[in-house]
């Protein structure tokens, strides 16, 4: 049986939920799914390559990533209530207001270019 890329998108958050929620970390869940979309959705959006979205947890810090092919440092976001009523470009915006802290840092593996932005939360 195939699945359609439309009900493959649907399956995700909630693997994501039950993936952090079986670490006891389902105080995590909401903002978690937040930053990831966010991430996700810039990486994709602003580039013309392929992205990748890594979690890790360690020490009590969850951190939440995305790679792309663009070489490129993002755009310094603007504080939120700058940029909430616009209609795009509250991503990294909306990173920086939930998130402990965010950066991004540039990669370069096997002649391919690309950047890793990520963010941190802490567990409550």
């Amino acid at each position: 049986m195939r699945t359609s890329s439309r009900s493959r998108h649907r399956q995700i958050p909630p693997a994501r939920s039950l993936i952090l929620t079986m670490h006891g970390l389902i105080g995590l869940v909401d903002v978690a799914e937040l930053l990831a979309a966010e991430l996700v959705s810039t990486a994709v959006r602003h580039t013309k390559g392929p992205a990748a979205l890594r979690v890790r947890w360690s020490a009590g810090v969850l951190r939440i990533g995305a790679w792309d092919a663009d070489p490129e440092p993002p755009e310094t976001p603007r504080p939120l209530g700058q940029v909430i009523d616009d209609e795009d470009g509250r991503g990294l915006a909306l990173v920086r207001a939930c998130a402990e802290t965010w950066g991004w840092q540039p990669l370069s593996r096997h002649g391919n270019r690309g950047r890793y932005v990520w963010c941190e939360v802490k567990a409550a």
